[in-house]
Formats: structure tokens, C-alpha cells, sequence
């Protein structure tokens, strides 16, 4: 008898502590829940509700939650306050659009540690008579989406709840519209879990701001920031060197020097190879700085940090460079931007011949016009190759330029766009280029890519593949492609792609980039001798074709 009482008595005690809630698992239940109801439920969707003060109440009230029976009890209540939720024949309705589910995951609903089995029904019964006509929170422009009707509370840290709201918006936001959430390295469940605690510890402006970078770089996408003066000058600073440089193999290669208006002497040469600066390399500084800069990979982390790397808070940086097979350290002083005399460079031209028998025509994609294709294909399509720099960001030349070059409409890529019908689920569909055209550019399509190749960059050279005789010479382009979608968090300009980019096939292009059938990067002694080792390489490619 007294070990039968006993194994009850052990029973009762192990059940009765699986009740027991963290405060983690409770915020993150009511993160889920209340992210859920505001894109899913009928009435939330109407706006007559101030959602951001039911978070706030909601927040105040698991302070007095302990166990899983009473905060089923707290979210079965508020459900029913919500409103009656009408059946919806709709949203039963088969459709033909084809649906991408990686992203879609409701299966939270069913966490039987959290959330009892009558709870999970009501949550599953709003899910299939959801709303699905016009939602106060979400518009939708073009093939766009866009976020709307959200309060601002500004990027000062104010209280607890407050900093909740934010990460909360944004974990939901990601959740349910963010079409490469599949791809994170850290899955996005876990993203919450660890973000938890860092917000409940904030108690300064800079510790808020920074953390909200940190959730932003857990996008793991180059299309995304978050702009804030604060967060630039406790990351890299609001001082210089007075230099500029071009990066390869790890090192920075000085290329120009600037004058500053105290007319003082900066000791360095140009072609001097900088690879430690303050005691780190170059890499290291890289990686420490990482944690904050959202990137689909890590070139793409090098290219967004890259021109940061000689700036400090500092009025002088040490820094560690190679000199004509010398190593030495200098101690340079640092200049505000506005002190640091920058002569304009001449403006490179749109397009132009790179040999005297006007056989290898070259455009510079960066700065060539919508309205100006027509012009610049009349004076280089007798060229036997056409050399597209894409190592820059074009103007919409895509659709004049496909109708030019190619001999036929193609699919070129197949897109993602969100459901807002169902948020989570995104739908695909095939993009056509090009038109039907017997008199298509004959010769070579030599198209230059590298990291700085990003968005509608990378969808022009998908374009440009489908040329008969295209190659695409450099590195892997940045690999963030779609179009973007821009908000605020904490009314901080920021964003992230919006659409899911595909090959035809399917292939993701986001995080790997496009990927050039020859490759070749710049190297430390070519920078240093003036060559373009990418355009060289494509002009030789040339020659061995011809």
C-alpha cells in the first residue's frame, strides 16, 4: 500500500510540474498567439481593436499565470471577447494556384506542453474560417505586399512591454511574410526562444537598438537592415581615414588618397596592403561585427561591412600593412566625413567599344538608362561580343534588353508571393521574358558578376542566360533576390525581401547567388597593378572563342 501511495504521489508531483510554465515558454506562447490572431481572426482583422494594447494587457496579466491550465484559461477567455467567428465557406474552396509551403508551420498550435487540446481546437477552427477579405494590418500594392496601421512608439528604449510589441511585430512579420524564413541558419522558432531573454534585459537606448539588429541579422538576408545613427556609431563610429580601397583575399588595397581641409599628410601610399587594423585582421573584424549586419552569406557580410572597416569613434586608428614587401605599423589619424576633401571622379561611359576594330562593345549596367537601350544596341549589335558589366545595380533595363537580345520569350524565373489570404502559405508562379525575334543579337553575351550583383542585378543575368551564347564571368552574386518589402520596427527604417526568387526549375538563387560558369575574384596584386582581373579574364574568354 505505502508503494502504491508513493508511485501516486510521484505521479501527481511529475504531472503537476509539466504544468509548471517558464516565463519564456509563456511569452513565447502569447508572442504565437497573438501573431496568429492578428492576421487570422475576422474581427482582430477589422481594426476596431487597439491589438497593440491587448498585448500590453495580456503581458501585465502572465505575471499572475503559473501553469498551463490557467493560461489556456487566460487565451480561451480573450478569444471569446474577440468576437464570433462565422463559419467561412471560402476558405474551404480549392484553388489552382500552386502553393510553396516550406514556410508554413502552424504546428505550434498542437504543443500539447503548452496548450490544451480544447484551446488547440480553437485555434484550429479560427484557422479554417480565417479572414480573408481586406486586412486592416496588411495592404497589398502590385505583387506586393506592404505592412500598415502599426503605432509607433519610437527607437528609445521606454518599458519592457514596449520593446515585447516590437520583437513580437517582427518574429510575427518574418513568420508569416517572410519568403526565405525555410533558409535561416538558426531555425525561427529557436530565433524566438533566444531573443526572448535578450529583450527582457534591455534597460538603455544603445542595448535596445543593437538587439534589434542582432533580430534583424537573424533574417540571414542581404536585403535586409535596419537604419539608425546610434547603432552605426557604436558599431563602426563617426571618423575616417582618408582613404579609399578595394578589398580582396582577406586585405584592403589602398587606391586613392583624399585631402582634408587642415591640409595634414596621411602616411600611407596608395597601393599599400592594409590586413590588421586596432589588433585584428580583417576577417576578424568582419566576423565581430557580423552578429549585427543581416547577409545572405558571407560575402555578402564582407560587402555590406567592407566600407566601414577604416572608420572608429577614435581620432586615430593603428593600423598594420604591407609596403613593397615591407610589413610596418602607422598610427593614422581619423577625419569626420564632412572634413575629408573628396574630388569627383569622371563619369564613366554608358557604353563603349574596348577595341579599335569595334568588335568587343562593353556597357556599364550601372548607369545605363531605361530609355537609352535602344540607342546603345543600334551602336554596338554589329559587334561580334557584348560585354554587360553587372557588378553595380541596373535602372529596369531588363524588359528593353531581353526584347533585343533574345530570340524568344523564355521562362526566365519563377516567383513566390505571399498568401494574405492564408499568411504563411505563398504561391508560385513562372515569369515570361523576351518576345518572339528573328533578328536577336547574334554574338557573344559576356555578362561580369560578383557580390555587389544583388536583387534585380541577379534577375537580369537569369535574364541574360537565356541567351544562346551567354557566359557569365566573376563570383557568386550576392544571393538576395525579390522584390523588398520596407517598414519600420521601432520606427527604424528597415526591411526584407518580399518575394521568393527561383530558378524555372526551382533552384534557390537566395544565399548561394548566381553562380558564374567561370570564376574568378580580384586578387591583392592585381588591385595593387590597376588591372580589372574579371573584365580580363571575359576579353580572353574572347579571344580562345574567336
Amino acid at each position: 500500500m505505502r508503494k502504491y501511495s508513493l508511485f501516486i504521489f510521484l505521479f501527481l508531483s511529475l504531472h503537476l510540474s509539466a504544468q509548471i510554465l517558464s516565463e519564456n515558454q509563456k511569452l513565447e506562447s502569447l508572442c504565437r498567439v497573438w501573431g496568429f490572431l492578428k492576421y487570422y481572426h475576422p474581427e482582430v482583422a477589422k481594426g476596431n481593436l487597439n491589438w497593440d494594447q491587448q498585448l500590453f494587457k495580456k503581458i501585465n496579466e502572465l505575471d499572475r499565470i503559473n501553469d498551463k491550465t490557467a493560461l489556456n484559461n487566460l487565451y480561451s477567455n480573450w478569444i471569446a471577447s474577440l468576437g464570433k467567428v462565422n463559419e467561412c465557406s471560402e476558405c474551404s474552396q480549392e484553388t489552382d494556384k500552386t502553393y510553396f509551403l516550406k514556410n508554413f508551420d502552424l504546428s505550434w498550435i498542437d504543443n500539447s506542453d503548452i496548450f490544451t487540446p480544447s484551446f488547440s481546437q480553437k485555434l484550429h477552427y479560427i484557422e479554417n474560417n480565417r479572414n480573408i477579405i481586406n486586412h486592416h494590418y496588411i495592404g497589398k500594392g502590385g505583387r506586393k505586399i506592404f505592412f500598415r496601421n502599426e503605432s509607433s512608439y519610437g527607437p528609445t528604449f521606454t518599458s519592457k512591454q514596449i520593446s515585447l510589441l516590437e520583437l513580437f511585430r517582427y518574429w510575427n512579420y518574418v513568420e508569416y511574410f517572410f519568403p526565405y524564413k525555410y533558409e535561416t541558419d538558426q531555425n525561427w522558432n529557436d530565433v524566438l526562444t533566444e531573443m526572448l531573454p535578450k529583450f527582457l534585459n534591455i534597460n538603455n537606448d544603445k542595448d535596445y537598438q543593437l538587439t534589434l539588429a542582432e533580430l534583424v541579422a537573424k533574417t540571414d538576408d542581404s536585403h535586409a537592415f535596419i537604419s539608425s545613427p546610434l547603432i552605426s556609431l557604436h558599431l563602426y563610429g563617426n571618423r575616417k581615414l582618408p582613404v579609399e580601397y578595394s578589398y580582396a583575399e582577406g586585405k584592403l588595397v589602398i587606391t586613392k588618397i583624399h585631402d582634408n581641409r587642415f591640409h595634414e599628410k596621411t602616411p600611407f601610399n596608395i597601393g599599400d596592403v592594409i590586413y590588421d587594423v586596432n589588433g585584428k585582421t580583417i576577417p576578424q573584424t568582419v566576423n565581430s561585427l557580423g552578429k549585427y549586419v543581416p547577409a545572405s552569406n558571407s560575402w555578402g557580410k564582407v560587402n555590406k561591412i567592407k566600407s566601414k572597416l577604416l572608420f572608429s569613434n577614435n581620432d586615430s586608428l593603428s593600423v598594420k600593412l604591407e609596403r613593397n614587401g615591407q610589413n610596418m605599423e602607422v598610427t593614422a589619424k581619423t577625419y569626420f566625413v564632412k572634413d575629408i576633401i573628396v574630388k569627383k571622379s569622371p563619369i564613366p561611359q554608358r557604353w563603349k567599344f574596348l577595341d579599335a576594330e569595334k568588335k568587343i562593345g562593353y556597357v556599364n549596367m550601372g548607369i545605363l538608362a531605361k530609355d537609352e537601350v535602344n540607342e546603345m544596341y543600334r551602336n554596338l549589335k554589329f559587334s561580334e561580343s557584348i560585354i554587360f558589366d553587372l557588378r553595380n545595380y541596373p535602372k529596369l533595363t531588363i524588359i528593353p534588353l531581353s526584347e533585343l537580345l533574345l530570340p524568344q520569350a523564355t521562362v526566365y524565373y519563377q516567383f513566390n508571393f505571399p498568401e494574405t489570404t492564408y499568411p504563411g502559405k505563398f504561391y508560385s508562379r513562372k515569369n515570361n521574358i523576351g518576345r518572339k525575334n528573328p533578328d536577336y543579337y547574334k554574338g557573344n553575351v559576356i555578362v561580369l558578376v560578383d557580390e555587389n550583383t544583388q536583387s534585380q542585378a541577379e534577375t537580369t543575368t537569369m535574364m541574360f542566360k537565356q541567351h544562346p551564347k551567354s557566359k557569365i564571368i566573376g563570383s557568386n552574386t550576392s544571393g538576395a533576390n525579390g522584390d523588398i518589402i520596407r517598414f519600420k520596427i521601432a520606427d527604424l527604417d528597415t526591411c526584407f525581401t518580399g518575394l521568393g526568387a527561383y530558378y524555372p526549375d526551382g533552384r534557390e538563387t537566395q544565399r548561394i547567388g548566381i553562380i558564374p560558369d567561370i570564376l574568378i575574384k580580384p586578387t591583392v596584386e592585381g588591385i595593387k597593378n590597376e588591372k580589372d582581373e574579371v573584365l580580363e579574364r571575359a576579353l580572353m574568354y574572347i579571344k580562345n572563342k574567336n
